[in-house]
């Protein structure tokens, strides 16, 4: 409970509530932990493993909204406003999932107004990255917006190690296009060419980006 944002800051006494009201479930890679379009009725958080929600149209096409790493809070915002999950949840990996209803999370709040903070902290992030996503799906080519999720995951996720940066989250090539925004044929076709000239690696299902200005150069334009 300690790595969880949302307790960040936080009072060993508060702490201790938290793991003592939360339920903990234990999930399989693959598990579904909320569906689209069910009602919010608890906050979620990664203890251990990283999560995606996966928002499907109605024509069955399909974007990955966010990824959730260890530590950090979801489904929180559609709780509090009496919603229906806007994507289904699903477990990248082995998780280990915290949650609490909604009762249950006011009553740590009133206790310890820092759990407020930390999660309006966490819903303005996710508002603000929401924002530089549509503004880089009306204006960026493919290849920028590949190399935008591949930073933002890194500085979300990753790990410094042996002159690199690994991304914790396990990682498909669908995955890197339905973020993105863009086809699996051209997500794959970009981190092929990527791959070649030395820009980044994949290791026991980590990426890891060997020449992080460069990619920055991408995102910015300045390289193709």
């Amino acid at each position: 409970m300690h790595a969880l944002h949302m307790l960040a800051g936080a009072t060993l006494a508060t702490i201790a509530a938290a793991a003592a009201s939360a339920r903990i479930e234990q999930l399989p890679r693959d598990a579904r932990i909320f569906a689209q379009g069910s009602l919010a009725r608890r906050a979620c958080a990664v203890v251990t493993g990283s999560v995606r929600i996966v928002q499907t149209g109605c024509d069955g096409g399909q974007i990955i909204c966010c990824f959730a790493a260890r530590g950090e809070s979801f489904g929180i915002a559609a709780m509090f406003n009496d919603a229906r999950h806007s994507g289904d949840a699903i477990a990248v990996q082995p998780c280990t999932i915290a949650s609490w209803s909604k009762a249950q999370l006011l009553d740590l709040i009133e206790a310890s107004p820092r759990i407020a903070i930390n999660l309006i902290g966490s819903v303005g992030h996710c508002l603000v990255e929401s924002h530089n996503r549509v503004r880089e799906l009306a204006t960026q080519r493919c290849e920028q917006r590949i190399a935008h999720t591949l930073l933002r995951l890194a500085g979300q996720a990753g790990r410094d190690a042996a002159g690199h940066r690994a991304i914790t989250i396990p990682l498909r090539r669908r995955d890197v296009a339905e973020t993105a925004g863009t086809t699996l044929h051209t997500a794959s076709r970009a981190l092929a060419a990527w791959e070649k000239c030395g820009l980044l690696a994949t290791c026991e299902q980590q990426l890891l980006i060997h020449d992080m200005p460069a990619l920055v150069r991408i995102a910015h334009g300045d390289a193709a």
